[in-house]
C-alpha cells in the first residue's frame, strides 16, 4: 500500500493498525535505559512492603516514587 493510501484511510477514520508493524513502533521520549542503584536492606524492605500493600512490582514503585520527586523538583 501507497503512503497516500494509508494516509487517507486514516483521515477517513478508518483502522489502519493491521498495515503497521507495531512491533519495532516506540514512544519519542519514553525510550528507556537501564540503570543499576543500589539500596540499603531496609530501604528494599520498605519497599517491599509497600509495593506488596499496594498490589504492584517493586520496580513500578520506584519508577512512580521517583517521577514524583521530579515532577516536583523545579528544572
Amino acid at each position: 500500500m501507497k503512503a497516500k493510501d494509508l494516509d487517507r484511510r486514516f483521515d477517513d477514520g478508518e483502522d489502519v493498525t493491521q498495515f503497521l508493524d507495531l512491533s519495532k513502533a516506540r514512544r519519542p521520549g519514553h525510550e528507556q535505559k537501564r540503570v543499576n542503584v543500589d539500596f540499603p536492606i531496609w530501604m528494599v524492605e520498605s519497599l517491599d512492603r509497600e509495593a506488596k500493600r499496594l498490589g504492584v512490582p517493586r520496580q513500578a514503585l520506584i519508577k512512580v516514587l521517583v517521577a514524583r520527586h521530579l515532577e516536583k523538583t523545579p528544572s
